[in-house]
């Protein structure tokens, strides 16, 4: 069972949106905040990355060729040649027929940069404990041999986006799709080997991976603490103390929190009664899962499944 997966599955909400960047310096952009998650990805050239006045805990960060980043709350911020640079308002982006993206040309006659930017409609409502335990803004350089899986999937893009051809409307939303579990799986490798906890580190223990697993293959399976205990060969409190030290939560909370959001994917994704959504989250009947997923969303899995698709 591949967690990571499962964990964005459950958040995502739509297609990315994505805007090619041309600056030539002096240029600066000012962006406004965006509902889920923002990224960035420098294909040619460098710049800045300047947080707004109202996050000062968070410092400019200098991006160059072939760099990264993902703004986890899609928090409002300036991208810029350099910090001193005057921002201007983000542009309406260009669409042209058959293009998969739009596009923005800002600035002067200097030293040009080429930017994918964008962002992932992640459901911020509920968000998955793995992303919320991320940094608000992670920088991942893949030059000198750094994240060679990110590093290719940045050099694919900039391929198809330099040089289209038959194809690349299909080719360039795949890779920027797939680009965010290479960026999620490039921060977690990153951090596992100094991490004694938090989900970096969880992902790669040996008893909590498993029982993790265990919970996402199978949410409707009537888990236990001492059942999960028993399936990964631990104590039932050795097992709680741990799982609770990796997870940030108990394992029966994440359990309920795990059932909750299959359920509501499933009332959002498919036309399945509420008897057979009851069934596959593990509740013997239609009234005990309503109840259930009342007290966790504030409102009737009905009433649920009708506004989400009315949005």
């Amino acid at each position: 069972m591949d967690i990571l997966t499962e964990a964005l599955g459950s958040m995502r909400t739509g297609q990315p949106r994505s805007v090619r960047t041309y600056g030539r310096a002096p240029w600066g952009l000012r962006l406004p905040p965006v509902v889920g998650a923002g990224f960035h990805v420098v294909l040619h050239g460098t710049c800045w990355l300047i947080p707004l006045e109202d996050a000062p805990h968070l410092k400019p960060v200098a991006l160059g060729p072939g760099d990264v980043v993902f703004l986890r709350d899609g928090r409002g911020h300036i991208l810029a040649d350099h910090p001193s640079t005057p921002a201007e308002v983000e542009r309406p982006d260009q669409f042209r027929p058959g293009s998969p993206l739009g596009t923005v040309t800002i600035g002067g006659d200097g030293p040009g940069t080429s930017l994918l930017c964008g962002n992932y409609h992640l459901d911020q409502g509920r968000p998955h404990p793995l992303v919320r335990q991320l940094p608000e803004i992670v920088h991942l350089a893949t030059r000198h041999g750094r994240h060679p899986e990110l590093s290719a999937a940045v050099q694919l893009l900039g391929t198809e986006l330099e040089n289209p051809r038959i194809g690349s409307a299909g080719i360039v939303p795949a890779l920027i799709d797939s680009l965010l579990l290479y960026i999620l799986r490039a921060w977690i490798e990153e951090q596992a080997p100094t991490e004694t906890k938090g989900w970096a580190a969880a992902l790669g223990d040996s008893a909590i991976a498993p029982a993790l697993a265990a919970i996402h293959e199978a949410p409707s399976a009537q888990w236990t603490v001492e059942s999960l205990a028993v399936r990964v060969g631990l104590s039932r409190a050795a097992f709680a103390r741990r799982f609770t030290a990796f997870v940030g939560e108990p394992p029966m909370t994440y359990l309920t929190r795990w059932r909750m959001t299959t359920a509501a994917k499933l009332l959002r994704e498919s036309e399945a009664s509420l008897v057979t959504v009851a069934a596959r989250t593990g509740y013997s009947s239609e009234y005990a899962f309503a109840k259930a997923f009342k007290r966790e969303y504030g409102r009737a899995p009905g009433g649920y499944r009708r506004e989400s698709r009315a949005a």
